[in-house]
C-alpha cells in the first residue's frame, strides 16, 4: 500500500486518538474502517462537502476512490485480517454509472423500505464479515434511508510467544486492591519495550508480536495524562514519527512509566525483560457524527442540499454515520502446567557463583493503559483504543 494514503489514515487515526475521554473510560476504534468509506464519498462529491472530505482524507478528492481500493485491496492480503464493503441502495434511487463501477468488489442489496426486513439483511451481513464479533449493522435504516455504505474488519492474529496467565491485585492506582487477571512472559529482547517523549510526557511501549504481520502495541503514559496525550504520543512512535529509545539504552532507574531498569549480579550474561500486564476486553459504538468535522461530514449532512451527484441525481445527505468496534486482548493458545521441583542438598557443597552482570528491565502494565494494532511492514495502525477496566477473574 502507498506510503501517501497510510500516512493518510494514520494521521486520521491521530486526530480521532485526540478526542479520546478520560482515563476512567474504555474505547476502540478503527480509522482504518472509516477511511476507505470517507474516500468513497468524496470521489461522489461536490460543493463544500468535496472541501471538507478531501481535508479529512489528506488527499484530493480526485484520488480518494482509487486509494481507498488499493488500500482495500492491500488489506486483504494481510494475514489474519479480512474485510470486506458492501452498497444498498433503494429499489428507485438513481446511482450513477461511474461511481458504482469505481466501488470496490463487495456486497450489492437492495433496501426494501421494510426497518425489520432491511435491518436482519444488514445485520446478518456484519455478522458474516466480521466472525460473528459485531453482530449487528450499527446504522439502522428506517423507511427513509435510501442507501447504505459500510465496512467490515475482522482481525485475528496469535502470539509468537504465548502468555502464562494468573490472577493479582495491583498495590497502587485505579486498580488497587481488585483481582484482575494478569498475563506474564519474559524475553531476552529487552527493546521489545521503549520508552517515547510526547507533549504530554513520557510513555512507555511494549510491543507484542503477532504470529502473522500485524503486532500490538500497549501504551502507558505518565499517571494523570491525558488518554488522548498519551494515544497520539504512542502513534507518532509505532509509526516512526517520533523516536523511541529502546530499554538496552535507557539509563538504570525509572526511565518511563511503569518501567525498572537495572543491571544485576546474575548466573548468565544474558538479558531479559520481565512483562505484567492484563487480559482486556473492550467494546464501543461510536456517532461520527458527534465529531462530524474530525471525519469532513458536516456540511453533508445539510439535509436542505444534495452533496452528491457524483453518486445519484436524486439528492443525498448524510443522515447517520456509526461504528461498532470490539478489541480483546489475551494469551491467546494459552495452555495450563504444573512444573514441581525438589531440591537437595548433597552436604558440604558451594553456592553458585555469580559471575556476570546482565541488564534486567521489569514493566508493569497495572493502571489504564492504550493499545495500537499495527501492520508491520506498512505502519498501518488498524485499531487504537484505551483500557480503563482489566478483565476480572
Amino acid at each position: 500500500m502507498r506510503n501517501s494514503t497510510v500516512r493518510a489514515v494514520n494521521h486520521l487515526t491521530t486526530r480521532w486518538a485526540a478526542q479520546t475521554p478520560a482515563e476512567d473510560t474504555s474505547t476502540v476504534f478503527t480509522a482504518a474502517g472509516v477511511w476507505p468509506l470517507l474516500a468513497l464519498l468524496a470521489d461522489g462529491s461536490g460543493g463544500p462537502a468535496r472541501t471538507e472530505l478531501a481535508e479529512a482524507l489528506g488527499i484530493p478528492a480526485e484520488a480518494a476512490a482509487g486509494a481507498a481500493r488499493e488500500l482495500l485491496a492491500a488489506l486483504a492480503g494481510v494475514r489474519g485480517l479480512r474485510t470486506a464493503t458492501g452498497l444498498w441502495a433503494a429499489a428507485g434511487l438513481p446511482l450513477e454509472e461511474g461511481w458504482t463501477e469505481g466501488l470496490p468488489a463487495g456486497a450489492r442489496g437492495t433496501l426494501t423500505g421494510d426497518p425489520d426486513t432491511d435491518a436482519k439483511a444488514l445485520d446478518a451481513w456484519a455478522s458474516d464479515r466480521t466472525d460473528g464479533l459485531i453482530e449487528r449493522m450499527p446504522v439502522v435504516p428506517d423507511e427513509n434511508t435510501l442507501l447504505v455504505l459500510a465496512s467490515a474488519l475482522a482481525l485475528r492474529l496469535r502470539w509468537i510467544q504465548p502468555f502464562d496467565e494468573g490472577y493479582g491485585e495491583p498495590s497502587a492506582g485505579p486498580w488497587a486492591d481488585r483481582p484482575v487477571r494478569t498475563l506474564h512472559r519474559s524475553t531476552a529482547l529487552l527493546d521489545r519495550v521503549r520508552v517515547a517523549h510526547g507533549s504530554t510526557g513520557a510513555v512507555t511501549l511494549l510491543e507484542v508480536v503477532g504470529a502473522a504481520g500485524v503486532d500490538v502495541h500497549l501504551a502507558l503514559g505518565e499517571a494523570g495524562a491525558p488518554a488522548g496525550g498519551t494515544l497520539t504520543t504512542a502513534i507518532a512512535a509505532v509509526t516512526r514519527a517520533l523516536p523511541a529509545t529502546g530499554a538496552s539504552l535507557l539509563p538504570d532507574g525509572n526511565p518511563g512509566p511503569g518501567l525498572a531498569v537495572g543491571t544485576v549480579t546474575a548466573l548468565s550474561p544474558e538479558p531479559r525483560l520481565d512483562i505484567q500486564t492484563v487480559a482486556f476486553e473492550v467494546r464501543s459504538e461510536h456517532d461520527l457524527l458527534e465529531h462530524a468535522r474530525l471525519f469532513g461530514l458536516e456540511s453533508a449532512t445539510d439535509r436542505a442540499h444534495g452533496h452528491f451527484p457524483g453518486v445519484s441525481s436524486q439528492p443525498l445527505a448524510i443522515t447517520s454515520a456509526q461504528q461498532s468496534a470490539l478489541a480483546r486482548f489475551h494469551a491467546e493458545g494459552f495452555e495450563a502446567a504444573a512444573v514441581t521441583a525438589l531440591g537437595a542438598a548433597a552436604g558440604c557443597g558451594v553456592p553458585p557463583r555469580l559471575r556476570y552482570r546482565a541488564r534486567r528491565a521489569e514493566v508493569h502494565f497495572d493502571r489504564p493503559f492504550g493499545f495500537l494494532a499495527v501492520h508491520r511492514t506498512s505502519r498501518l495502525v488498524l485499531a487504537a483504543g484505551w483500557v480503563a477496566e482489566p478483565e476480572s477473574p
